[in-house]
Order: structure tokens, then C-alpha cells, then sequence
């Protein structure tokens, strides 16, 4: 509070008389070392080198976003009691995400002290979140960590932001897609369809949103996650109010299920393929199976086809000669005898 006073009776014979004013209105109190929070408000854009090293504040914003984690973690661990670590982490992440920074530095009035050349003062570059998080290392160096909470509670958190709105509002629309489709087996897409600078030449990213191959919502950004999350968004309050697209999205799911569980086919035969053009001989294959045939004395031929072959006899009557004489009268008698006579002692081996 002395500071405060003394910092006050000495603003008409100071040069920034107007700057320590605008901070007082943004911050609540006069600050110490005006140097530190002109460089929190220049952008790299409008910055300077001096001895060699650059005069920004990408160095405040590093220190800014560490303190700001902290100062924010604190709050809300003693906020919520009870909660667990994951919604004490997404609650955080809600308030120094860059989209809420932005608007706060929009609010409070910091983005009109942003020193930067005219063709960036676009809140697309998060010019005014970053440079609130500069004006936050700024504070830690020049007044403390007590200082930095105590702005931030009565500030922001008691003024500009309702914690436990925040805590409780769902803002990661991507996040609630991505469950939904993969809860419901759903093929998801983010295409990218659209990739341009605007006027004043910062870039812009718009992407399109397929849901089983069907085009769903989509979105523009200032960064390609803000395309995701707007291209998300209208996807689900698609979802929500058109039911007839919901049924369609199922109804080519149900499609692809059907076409992905069809059946291949018949596994291919490791035999050579016969051409069709000649019909083969029936019994064709049945030779081609049969051993090969042995050589020589006693081989059987009955497999052999019966056309052009003669049948075959009885008894075997090669081994008759013809005599080479005519036989006498005593001779027959006594070949007869003697043939009786063996078939005789056969007969009654036999028996």
C-alpha cells in the first residue's frame, strides 16, 4: 500500500505517466519496475536487440506460464477438495489454455498496450495471451508469488471467471468425438480442406470432419487444433439434431462390418491346372498314378487296353514241338500207357 502511494505521488514528473495509469487499471496496483512490464507487452514483431541479445517478451511468457500454472494448480487443489488428480488437471488446463488467456487479455485491456507492427495486432497469433502470461513473469519478478495470487484471485477468478462453471463445462470437443466414435466403432477423419492467410497474413486451417466416409461438420482456425475443435464441435451438434445422419453414419458402418466379414474365397489347389481347351483322356490321370510296369519273365499285361491285343489262351503251348518223325503203332500205345500211368499216381496224391 506505501508503494502504491509513493508510486502515485511521483506519476506527473515520470515520462511514463500514462503506461504505470493503464497498468494500474489492468493489474490493481502501480508497479515497481516499469521496465519489465513494457518488455511483457512487446511483441517480438516490435522488439529490439540490445548488446546483442533480442529485447522481447518470449522470456517473460516462459516464466509467466510456469508461474501461472502453479498459482492456478494452487487455487483450484484447495477450491475442489476431494476431487481427483484428472479433473483438478483439466479444470487448470481450462483457465491458461491460450483461447481463455485471450479473451482475458481482451477483457482487461492489455491487448491495447501490446506494442507490435500493425500487420500482427491479430488475436489470431495469441498475441494477447502470450503477453499475459509475460505480464504474470512480470509480476513474480517485480513484486513476488504472493503478489501473483493475490491478482489472480481477486483479479480474475473473483471477477472475470466463474471457477466452477469452468470446472464443470466441457470444452475439449475433439476429446468427446474421439470417445464417441471409438465407444461406437465409428471410422473418424480430420481431412484438412482449407489452408490460407487471411488480410492481415496470419495463417488459417479449416478441416472437414468424415464419419464412416460421410462428411460431417467442419471448421476454422487460427491454428490447427482450433480447426479440430470447431470442426468437432459442429460434428456433435450435428449429431444431436439430425437423427437421419445418425442413422446413416450406422447404417455404412453396418455396410462395412458386412463387406469386411464376407469370406475370401476357396484356397488355390497346389496342383497344375489341366487347360480346357482338350478334353483329357479318362483314364489319364489313373495311368499317370500307376507304378511303372516291371521287365521280363512272368510280367502281367491284363492291365493293358484290350483293343488291337488278342486274347489270351488257356495252356501255354509253346513248348510243343512237332515230332520229326512219323510214330509207330507201339510207340502211341506205349506214350498212352505211360500217360495213364502218371495221371494215375497224381490222382491218388491227390486223395
Amino acid at each position: 500500500m506505501l508503494d502504491d502511494i509513493i508510486n502515485r505521488l511521483k506519476l506527473p514528473f515520470r515520462k511514463e505517466k500514462e503506461l504505470y495509469l493503464s497498468l494500474r487499471d489492468v493489474l490493481g496496483f502501480y508497479p515497481n519496475h516499469i521496465e519489465l512490464y513494457r518488455q511483457a507487452l512487446m511483441h517480438k514483431s516490435a522488439g529490439r536487440r540490445e548488446k546483442g541479445k533480442p529485447v522481447n517478451n518470449e522470456r517473460l511468457e516462459f516464466l509467466g506460464d510456469a508461474i501461472l500454472g502453479a498459482v492456478v494448480g494452487d487455487v483450484v487443489f484447495h477450491r475442489f477438495e476431494g476431487k481427483r488428480e484428472g479433473f483438478l488437471t483439466n479444470t487448470r488446463s481450462k483457465i491458461v489454455q491460450r483461447e481463455t488467456l485471450n479473451q482475458l487479455a481482451q477483457e482487461m485491456g492489455v491487448t491495447k498496450l501490446i506494442q507490435s507492427k500493425e500487420h500482427s495486432l491479430s488475436h489470431n497469433n495469441y498475441m494477447g495471451g502470450n503477453a499475459f502470461e509475460a505480464l504474470v513473469g512480470a509480476i513474480y519478478l517485480d513484486k513476488g508469488y504472493d503478489t501473483c495470487m493475490k491478482f489472480m484471485k481477486k483479479r480474475i477468478l473473483d471477477r472475470l471467471i466463474n471457477l466452477d462453471k469452468v470446472a464443470y463445462k466441457e470444452v475439449n470437443f475433439k476429446s468427446k468425438l474421439i470417445e464417441w466414435s471409438q465407444k461406437n466403432k465409428i471410422l473418424l477423419e480430420f481431412r484438412q480442406t482449407e489452408n490460407f492467410r487471411d488480410k492481415e497474413g496470419s495463417p488459417v486451417f479449416g478441416f472437414q470432419v468424415y464419419l464412416e466416409g460421410l462428411s460431417a461438420g467442419n471448421g476454422k482456425g487460427y491454428s490447427k487444433k482450433e480447426g479440430h475443435q470447431k470442426a468437432a464441435k459442429a460434428t456433435l451438434e450435428l449429431l444431436r439434431k439430425d437423427s437421419k445422419f445418425l442413422d446413416s453414419i450406422f447404417a455404412a458402418k453396418g455396410d462395412r462390418t458386412k463387406m469386411e466379414e464376407q469370406p475370401v474365397g476357396n484356397v488355390p489347389t497346389l496342383e497344375p491346372e489341366v487347360s480346357t481347351d482338350v478334353a483329357p483322356a479318362a483314364d489319364s490321370r489313373q495311368a499317370s498314378q500307376r507304378p511303372p510296369k516291371k521287365e521280363g519273365r512272368g510280367s502281367k499285361v491284363a492291365d493293358k487296353p484290350a483293343v488291337d491285343t488278342p486274347p489270351i489262351d488257356e495252356f501255354d503251348l509253346s513248348d510243343i514241338t512237332a515230332t520229326p518223325q512219323e510214330l509207330t503203332k507201339e510207340d502211341v500205345i506205349a506214350a498212352a500207357e505211360a500217360a495213364a500211368f502218371s495221371e494215375g499216381d497224381g490222382k491218388s496224391d491227390a486223395v
